[in-house]
């Protein structure tokens, strides 16, 4: 990883409407048409929308009821997350040829520290064309790149390289946008002060309660002013980027913080038992990826989204790291009683974070199936070893292969199983109860 510093090139490369150019890909026939990617179903998210969509205002995170209303045209596909990730590691393949320092932010974005690379394959707008003509060649896709001394105004370069999405139509995007080494501040004074990091809803109204309105009158203002308006924190960090300061390097290892599945429902729940199955789903998922990561978690988070979109987490810390989905549902499972579903689940989720090693310890109940008493689930430590095989039959013969009979569907036309991503925009119209 380069120390952070002077005379460094910084690439920001994003993936131009990512999800649904790869859908693109595969139904051609739809180019050029308001294409919208995400949970089909009344509760979907959007989770990206073709530039032809953009133009009637549609945009990522809104709920696809509003996007429908928006632009009634637009032709609705559920996301694929599994494509999506073999497609991005075959993009950040080619990015780790250009450079090994490779910073991934998202499945369709990282930086990339490109200072190293510059004498070979020439300066940062030359790499960035060169990226943008192999991210096209090879896989039929367009992508953006700002190309700035620093990853803040990199960031910013990118947006300006993009298309743009206007009621009259789609302007194509220079794709490549750079802010040469003291250009930063004429590019950056103009902007809305809301692109600057930091800058939500509640700080933007305070700015604009001193007359704030570019990034230009937010540096005018000074530190000392901004500290007293905003905090210590904040003030200061918000008068740095005014001044296109940003001595982040780029990080080529990120260590995982936490992994976890949530799921909303296609019709909210008011049972616990119903609750406790998907729990059980929910745990086999995160289970499987901590052991597939060789984690284990000490802490357990419980999510729930009621009806009325009141969202509560609990949590709970064990004395070692468990990566067993019995161990899992042990943790969450008294979390989950206390809870009151009367007012009906629209979401639930299980988080795991805290890391450390595996080492899953026999408990009193275990203790008590050892010695052949009765007990309400079988022993850790057997579940250890039974985790490990089903990691086995899974590698072998596919990831349907073997899972909880709770999660047998109500046709029984196979397992209901949780796939990484599979939900994250919300259910389609054919997803379970």
């Amino acid at each position: 990883m380069r120390s952070p510093g002077a005379g460094r090139t910084v690439l920001h490369v994003d993936m131009d409407a990512f999800f649904v150019s790869v859908e693109l890909r595969r139904r051609p026939e739809l180019r050029g048409k308001p294409v919208v990617v995400g949970g089909t179903g009344p509760r979907g998210v959007v989770a990206a929308a073709s530039y032809e969509a953009r133009r009637y205002g549609v945009f990522s995170a809104m709920p696809g009821a509003i996007a429908r209303r928006l632009c009634p045209d637009a032709i609705f596909l559920s996301g694929d997350h599994e494509l999506y990730s073999q497609v991005s590691r075959d993009v950040h393949r080619i990015f780790d040829e250009v450079t090994p320092e490779v910073e991934p932010l998202a499945l369709d974005e990282a930086f990339l520290d490109v200072t190293g690379s510059l004498r070979l394959l020439g300066e940062g707008v030359v790499i960035g064309q060169y990226l943008r003509d192999r991210v096209q060649s090879e896989l039929d896709l367009s992508c953006s790149v700002g190309v700035a001394p620093n990853k803040f105004i990199a960031k910013l370069a990118s947006v300006a390289a993009k298309p743009k999405a206007l009621p009259s139509g789609v302007i194509p995007g220079a794709g490549v946008f750079e802010v040469r080494p003291g250009e930063e501040l004429a590019f950056l004074h103009p902007l809305p002060v809301q692109k600057l990091w930091g800058v939500g809803p509640a700080t933007l109204e305070r700015l604009q309660r001193l007359g704030v309105g570019t990034v230009g009158d937010l540096n005018a203002l000074g530190e000392q002013t901004l500290v007293a308006a905003l905090g210590k924190a904040s003030g200061r960090h918000l008068y740095a980027l005014s001044r296109a300061e940003d001595d982040r390097a780029v990080e080529t290892e990120r260590a995982t913080k936490s992994i976890g599945h949530e799921e909303t429902f296609a019709r909210d729940l008011h049972d616990l038992a119903d609750l406790r199955t998907e729990i059980v789903r929910l745990s086999d998922a995160v289970a499987a990826r901590l052991r597939a990561s060789g984690l284990g978690a000490r802490t357990l988070t419980l999510k729930v989204r009621f009806a009325g979109f009141v969202t509560i987490t609990r949590s709970t810390t064990l004395p070692s790291g468990i990566a067993t989905a019995d161990a899992i549902q042990r943790a969450v499972g008294p979390l989950l009683d206390r809870i009151d579903p009367t007012p009906g689940v629209r979401l639930l989720g299980v988080h795991a974070s805290n890391f450390a090693e595996p080492a899953e310890q026999l408990q009193f109940d275990d203790l008590f199936a050892a010695a052949g008493a009765a007990s309400p689930a079988p022993a850790a430590a057997d579940w250890t070893d039974a985790s490990a095989a089903i990691d086995a039959i899974r590698e072998r013969f596919g990831s349907t292969a073997i899972g909880p009979a709770s999660t047998v569907s109500a046709n029984r036309s196979g397992l209901r199983l949780v796939r990484r991503g599979a939900q994250q925009w919300g259910p389609d119209h054919d997803a379970p109860a």
